[in-house]
């Protein structure tokens, strides 16, 4: 059975559409009452555990919104939590790794699991999803990029100066090296896992990759993310994301992917150029921009379109997620925007 010529995947493959894609990152979050009202019912991983409840989470944007794509829910360290490395999301800190690792020696004991039993719950969400989607729109699947996940495991948390991450890649290469295989291992398993289930296309999420200079990105996270994209399956296409990544482009594009996220902090004319225009973008409002009046967020939409110039293969979306205090009005009334503003029958 042959999936619909959905706009994002033709977008992903630089083919002409009649207008352009939209999606959003974080579009299954606070902002939304549905989520907040599911949210009072289940912790944060007891909902990514109940594939019934993420999966209806999953599709609630796609109603209400009227976006080109759903993204699964889940979150990028489920599939690390069988390290046993002391995962928790703590009220107001978001997750905390109890006992991050720092020394090759705590790396070395990390032990291979069998990424199906460990989390197959997200692969039923996958599943569940698809169902309830129908052929409405292609579904997302996605997951954390090597680096941004060894970050978390190292810094115990978010970070403003990953001096734990650079202590190690400096101090211990080879531990680092070490973190990065098994995290490539694993991370291509859940990958594949994702689209064996049914998604569509998948987004790697490197949201802290912008901490490296060009030098460090090569030497300690080249190697890893474009062996991680080479393990995929071929056909489906593949979303590379990262924020703070204007000095990165370049290199982001040498290390895989079909599609190459923008963030905020580049013009998207300017981001394409650097990535090159035999890839597709996707990009990139400043999520605060929602917080305008719609005026405001029409007329950034429309920059951006513009600055796109209707090339095929660019899919629109913020340059990172939506904010919790989001009104919902605004973020329909910028989907609407695109698909207007966009129109090219």
């Amino acid at each position: 059975m042959t999936s619909p010529d959905f706009l994002l995947l033709r977008a992903a493959r630089r083919e002409p559409t009649e207008r352009t894609p939209v999606w959003l990152m974080r579009q299954a979050g606070r902002y939304l009452p549905e989520y907040r009202e599911m949210r009072r019912r289940f912790g944060f991983l007891e909902l990514c555990r109940n594939s019934e409840a993420a999966a209806e989470v999953t599709v609630q944007p796609v109603e209400r919104l009227g976006v080109d794509a759903a993204i699964l829910f889940a979150d990028i360290l489920l599939v690390v939590e069988p390290l046993g490395v002391g995962l928790e999301f703590a009220l107001g800190e978001g997750p905390v790794i109890r006992r991050p690792l720092r020394s090759d020696g705590e790396i070395a004991r990390l032990k291979p699991f069998d990424v199906e039993s460990a989390v197959g719950f997200v692969f039923d969400t996958v599943r569940k999803a698809r169902r309830a989607l129908g052929d409405r729109v292609p579904l997302i699947g996605f997951a954390g990029a090597p680096f941004t996940v060894a970050s978390y495991l190292v810094e115990g948390g978010p970070s403003r100066d990953y001096l734990y991450v650079k202590r190690l890649m400096y101090g211990e290469p080879e531990a680092w090296h070490r973190l990065m295989e098994v995290l490539v291992d694993v991370t291509a398993r859940y990958l594949g896992g994702q689209i064996a289930a049914g998604a569509h296309a998948v987004q790697l999420f490197d949201s802290w990759v912008g901490a490296l200079g060009p030098d460090d990105y090569r030497a300690f996270v080249l190697p890893y993310t474009r062996a991680l994209v080479r393990a995929l399956p071929p056909g489906v296409p593949v979303i590379h994301f990262g924020t703070g990544t204007a000095g990165l482009l370049p290199l982001m594009r040498e290390a895989g992917g079909d599609v190459i996220g923008l963030d905020w902090r580049v013009d998207l004319d300017a981001g394409w150029r650097a990535v090159g225009h035999d890839v597709a973008v996707q990009g990139n409002l400043d999520p605060a921009a929602l917080l305008a009046p719609p005026a405001l967020i029409r007329e950034r939409v429309k920059g951006i379109l513009d600055r796109a110039a209707g090339r095929p293969g660019h899919i629109f979306n913020l340059g990172h997620g939506v904010l919790p205090d989001t009104p919902v009005e605004h973020v329909k009334a910028m989907v609407d925007f695109v698909h207007e503003l966009s129109d090219r029958r």
